[in-house]
This record gives structure tokens, C-alpha cells and sequence, in this order.
């Protein structure tokens, strides 16, 4: 696929690039439905269904990017430092449009969200800290295999208190939501097995559509020499956010708290736990500096700041706190693309 993409002139790559992104989102989103569908087949809870399942769905445009660039990596087809700086961009900037912008307008659509401080402190905390933990590990401009096993093994620690969690308080203050259409189409054990077979194609075709996406945009970098970061964190890194977003939203309009914050915070933790983590473990990972000087140590404020709005305000979040996370999104594009635009 790499090299039919290199034998088209520059302007028809990167318009196969774009169709290759539309692709991948189009295919992430129909994994999603399905994997809502059967976690919904499973019952479990919203807010362990956003923290665990949708998160992983949501984020499987990243980690797919993610290993697709590590294979690159290892194969001698994609530049090590290219390659990891469009992947980490990528996945950084993903987070920092689901904390601000995502956040922005599901609040905007739902006209407030309400959460209790319990799913605050133990949901959290911990996306800020795994931020943090991805802004120490690459503070010496590399992501290596030990780094990568760290933040795997942080996920699955991580995952297994949740489901302990989940098994002593599912029940109280927490209902099941009834939104996608792909859950109340799953009824019986055939329906489930067909949604996990689609679900398993359309991941199929993210990976492919990663594989494009990801050769037009090194061959960008090197003709322009504009950062790959700053095209992850602008491009790959938006167009990720939308799985989350389109699951966010859905669960705000049925008025399904859990679902909202559940997949925007567990997203957070996921991408750099799972996606950078895994890659990490397969081929390594340069950390450009714009990712140490700017988007991660943002990426910790914009969390730390929707913490501390949210308990400022009991656990309620209106219009006026969106309108501030939608700005914050700005000021950090825009410092981004003017003040670090090479790594």
C-alpha cells in the first residue's frame, strides 16, 4: 500500500490520505456501536462501560495507528523519529480535544452533567497521574520496551480495581443506558456473535486506513519539514477524538452521565496506557520535545483544571465551564502551531 502511495504525485497522496481518514473514523465508529452493543449484551454498568469497554473502543483509532507505526518501525518503512512523532502526537492531541473541546460540546449539548465525586477521585486522579507518568517516562526523549511494560501493566492493574469496583457497587446510582441502536438490536447469543464479527472488520480496516494515513503524513514531514508532531497532534490527532466524541454525545442526549465522562476520561487514560504503552513494547519510541515542553504538561493542566472546576462546582459542570474548556483548546492549537512547529 506504502509504495502505490509514493508512486502518486504529492496532492493525490494526501487526498487519498484524507479518504484513508475518513475511513478510519467511519470504520472506529462502527466498531464502537457494536462493542457498545455487547457490553450492553453483558450488563454491565454505564459508568464501568465507559471507563473499560467504550474506552478501549473509542480508542482503537490510536492504538491502531499506534502498532501499525511500531511495525513500520521495526520493518525499516517508516522513520523511528518520524513515525514516533506522528503516533505521539497523535495520541496526545487526541487527549487534549477530548478534555477541552469534546468536553466543551458535550456539555453544550446536554446543557449541564452532573457527576459524584466518588467517580472524581477514583477516575480522575488517575488520568492526570497517568499523564504525569507519561511526562516522566519521556522526559529522556525515549519511550522504551521497560516504559512500555510499565504503562501496559499500569492499565491492567488499573482495569482489575475497576472490575473489583464494579462488582461491589454496581447497583447504586448507576443505571444502564438504553442509546446506541446496536444495543437494543443484540438480543440473542447469534446477534452478539455477529456484532463481534463486525466489529472485528471494521478494526480490520482502521488498521489499513492507519497504514495510509500514516505513509502519506511521513512523506508530508519530510517534504515540508513541518513537524510530525504538530501534524499528529493536528490531524490524526482530532480526527481520533470523534469516536469519543459521537459516544459522549449519545450519552448525553439519553441523559447517561456515565457514558459521557466514563469514555472521555477513560479514553485518557487508555490512549497513553494501551496505545503508547503497546507500541512502546513492540518497537520503541522517540519523544520529540514539543510533546515534554507543551502538550503533555497542557494536557495535565486542561485535566487538572476539569478537576477542580468540577469539584468547585459539586460535581456539576454548565454552559459557562464549557465555553472555558473550548477556549483552552484554542489557546493550546494555536500556541502549538506557532510556537512549536518543529521537533
Amino acid at each position: 500500500m506504502s509504495q502505490l502511495l509514493d508512486s502518486l504525485a504529492l496532492p493525490y497522496a494526501i487526498a487519498a490520505a484524507l479518504a484513508a481518514l475518513v475511513i478510519l473514523v467511519l470504520a472506529a465508529n462502527t466498531a464502537v456501536r457494536k462493542m457498545v452493543g455487547l457490553a450492553e449484551y453483558l450488563h454491565l454498568s454505564a459508568t464501568f462501560m465507559g471507563m473499560t469497554v467504550l474506552s478501549l473502543a473509542t480508542s482503537i483509532p490510536e492504538i491502531t495507528a499506534h502498532l501499525t507505526a511500531s511495525a513500520g518501525i521495526l520493518r525499516g518503512t517508516l522513520d523511528f523519529k518520524v513515525g514516533s512523532s506522528i503516533v505521539l502526537g497523535a495520541n496526545i492531541g487526541s487527549d487534549v480535544v477530548q478534555q477541552t473541546l469534546v468536553m466543551g460540546l458535550v456539555v453544550l449539548v446536554a446543557g449541564s452533567l452532573y457527576f459524584r465525586r466518588y467517580f472524581l477521585i477514583k477516575s480522575m486522579l488517575p488520568m492526570i497521574g497517568t499523564t504525569l507518568m507519561c511526562l516522566i517516562l519521556g522526559f529522556d526523549g525515549i519511550y522504551s520496551r521497560l516504559d512500555g511494560a510499565i504503562l501496559v501493566g499500569s492499565f491492567v492493574a488499573y482495569t482489575w480495581y475497576l472490575y473489583k469496583d464494579e462488582r461491589r457497587f454496581f447497583g447504586t446510582g448507576d443505571s444502564r443506558p438504553s442509546e446506541p441502536e446496536a444495543v437494543s438490536e443484540i438480543q440473542t447469543n447469534r446477534q452478539a456473535w455477529l456484532a463481534l464479527g463486525v466489529a472485528i472488520l471494521a478494526m480490520v480496516a482502521t488498521v489499513l486506513a492507519a497504514q495510509a494515513v500514516l505513509s502519506v503524513t511521513e512523506r508530508v514531514v519530510l517534504v515540508t519539514g513541518v513537524g510530525g508532531s504538530l501534524l499528529g497532534v493536528a490531524t490524526l490527532g482530532l480526527a481520533s477524538a470523534l469516536p469519543e466524541l459521537t459516544t459522549a454525545l449519545a450519552g448525553a442526549r439519553n441523559k447517561a452521565h456515565g457514558i459521557s465522562m466514563g469514555t472521555l476520561v477513560g479514553s485518557n487514560i487508555t490512549n497513553p496506557l494501551v496505545a503508547i504503552g503497546l507500541g512502546a513494547l513492540v518497537s520503541r519510541y522517540y519523544v520529540p520535545k514539543p510533546l515534554v515542553w507543551w502538550d503533555l504538561p497542557w494536557e495535565t493542566l486542561t485535566g487538572a483544571a476539569l478537576l477542580g472546576w468540577l469539584l468547585w462546582r459539586k460535581g456539576r459542570i454548565a454552559r459557562a465551564g464549557a465555553y472555558v474548556f473550548v477556549g483552552m483548546y484554542v489557546v493550546y492549537i494555536f500556541c502549538r502551531a506557532f510556537l512549536f512547529t518543529a521537533d
